[in-house]
């Protein structure tokens, strides 16, 4: 791996002592005169499967509820910036996380492709089955089209027609142009007869032992699963992964025997800044079996292998945890949640709770999923198991949220037609759900750090000017953003004042220009703070900027928000 991409922003940053007590107090970062880091080369070689051990499901929540808890908190760790970051503040293209839509404009048809690679296998059946999995009212098969193709077959829950399936599609497509690797999925309508049974099926028993698959399996397994009144079959169907399973990723630490997994995972900006989307689609079950790590083969190089990080299994989104388990505090508390038993001991109950308030809305399709009761900050997933959530900041959130707002109508409205709900009424309320949320995401966070964004020189000014876009007012989230003021203040990289603005009054766009109080002299190394001042926030954001080597043309080298 170069050394530019091991740790990204802190192999491009130079760490330099402090000012001088009479210099400006600015932060000791400074960056390298050079481009940033836009792909991360972590596809090196590694000729065989690494290892590592995924815990099973009751150690994995003892070390999430308790052990790890604890532990923690004995640390006594100072709060740590995220890693994985380049020197303009962004995530740059891995293995992990590929910039989609926060980078250009998806179209509609982009999204609602998702991640459609050999396209959807309706029209492909029969469907010959060659294993399934059941737990409780879970029913999946794995199975393989007329192309050959492999797929986990998975249902809804008989009375509960379309809610599951189709939570997994709309959320696997805004993930997806979100900047997450998911799996392939579609919706499928079948009949009894397009499955078969291969003659080397085979199922697991109650001790997991394997045996053969029969005709008596699919049929109680089909007694669990919605069926129409026609005899249709709705089915989600999600393409196996390519390459050698490993099982997920750990939220702390890397994976051992994996030379290009360098960056401890709950540092790892991507997964902290995972919050702000997981939020806003109410994805709960975060666990490590919802995560898949998987040895690949480059697809442009057969003799090179490395893996790839998927998150997947989106079907307890959308409201689908709440409801199927029947318990209103999902997204508000805890599955178990001490403080939140304690909170209503102390109340005897009679402190009214958020949560009460939700209901479904009687729409097929829909689960408890709504608006008017979201907290983007106050959401939390269904255990305290992942530790990239739990111990990401508000830049990491800013950061997750920006991203979360490009999202327009049309884009998260065919991320929804992908789910081909029947009922148009159904269609609108999550679109309309979806967008409410996502404006609570912006507004909340938006106001937590300093939302300035996309700065950039402009070049066809008279002299140098910096332009940014103030996101809080691009998206006309708040009036406290009303009367919103910027002044620029220049140093040099000793931290010693060079000028400063006056203030200038913020465009109605949200996009401002402003030209530059001063340049520092030889390699034009210059630190610009940008100071917000509104009503009710006062927060800055530093612009670093240096001249190219052999054009001395000015350009921005790194982004700091303090």
């Amino acid at each position: 791996m170069r050394p530019a991409a091991i740790s990204i922003a802190w192999a491009a940053i130079a760490l330099t002592a402090g000012a001088c007590a009479s210099h400006a107090t600015l932060p000791s970062v400074r960056f390298r005169n050079q481009p940033a880091v836009n792909v991360v080369d972590d596809r090196r070689d590694v000729p065989s499967p690494p290892g590592g051990r995924e815990p099973l499901i009751g150690e994995y929540y003892y070390e999430g509820y308790f052990r790890r808890r604890i532990s923690r908190a004995l640390e006594l760790r100072p709060a740590q910036r995220a890693l994985g970051v380049n020197a303009l503040d962004e995530v740059p293209d891995s293995t992990w996380f590929e910039n989609r839509i926060g980078v250009r404009d998806l179209s509609p048809d982009e999204v609602r492709a998702g991640a459609t690679r050999v396209g959807s296998p309706e029209g492909f059946a029969p469907f010959t089955i060659r294993s399934s999995k059941a737990a409780g009212r879970a029913v999946g098969f794995v199975a393989t089209d007329t192309r050959g193709e492999k797929f986990l077959l998975k249902f809804d829950v008989r009375g509960f027609p379309e809610i599951e399936t189709a939570a997994e599609i709309i959320s696997g497509r805004l993930l997806w142009a979100f900047g997450y690797h998911v799996p392939e999925t579609h919706i499928v309508y079948l009949r009894r007869e397009d499955l078969v049974i291969a003659p080397d099926a085979t199922t697991k028993d109650e001790l997991g032992r394997k045996r053969r698959l029969t005709e008596r399996d699919v049929r109680r397994a089909l007694r669990m699963v919605e069926i129409e009144p026609d005899g249709r079959i709705r089915v989600m169907a999600s393409r196996m992964l390519d390459g050698k399973p490993l099982g997920g990723h750990p939220g702390e630490g890397t994976r051992p025997g994996d030379p290009n997994d360098r960056l401890p995972h709950e540092r790892r900006r991507e997964l902290r800044g995972a919050y702000p989307v997981f939020a806003w689609i109410d994805h709960l079950d975060l666990k490590i079996q919802n995560s898949l790590d998987m040895w690949v083969t480059d697809p442009a190089n057969p003799d090179c292998h490395y893996v790839m990080h998927y998150f997947l299994d989106f079907g307890k989104t959308l409201g689908w945890m709440g409801m199927s388990s029947g318990d209103l505090r999902r997204g508000y508390a805890y599955t178990f949640d001490p403080g939140d038993v304690l909170e209503s001991f102390v109340s005897a109950g009679l402190e009214a709770r958020p949560w009460e308030a939700r209901r479904a809305p009687g729409l097929r399709g829909v689960g408890i999923f709504d608006a008017h009761t979201f907290d983007p900050a106050g959401w939390i997933p269904a255990a305290p198991v992942y530790a990239p959530l739990l111990l990401a900041d508000r830049f990491d959130r800013f950061w997750g949220a920006k991203i979360v707002m490009r999202f327009t109508r049309a884009q998260i409205g065919a991320a929804v037609d992908a789910a081909r709900l029947t009922d148009p009424r159904a269609a609108a309320y999550l679109v309309d759900t979806l967008v409410a949320r996502q404006r609570a995401t912006g507004r909340y966070w938006f106001m937590k750090v300093n939302p300035l964004d996309r700065f950039a020189l402009d070049a066809n000014a008279a002299a140098p000017t910096l332009c940014f876009d103030d996101l809080l007012l691009t998206y006309r989230l708040s009036a406290l953003g009303d009367g919103s003021r910027y002044q620029l203040t220049a140093y040099d990289a000793d931290a010693r004042m060079l000028a400063t603005t006056a203030e200038h009054v913020a465009a109605a766009s949200g996009r401002t220009c402003v030209a530059l109080p001063g340049i520092a002299g030889g390699d034009g190394y210059t630190i610009v703070r940008v100071t917000t001042r509104r009503p009710t926030f006062t927060g800055a954001t530093d612009v670093h900027l240096a001249r190219e080597p052999g054009t001395s043309r000015l350009r921005i080298i790194g982004i700091w928000r303090p």
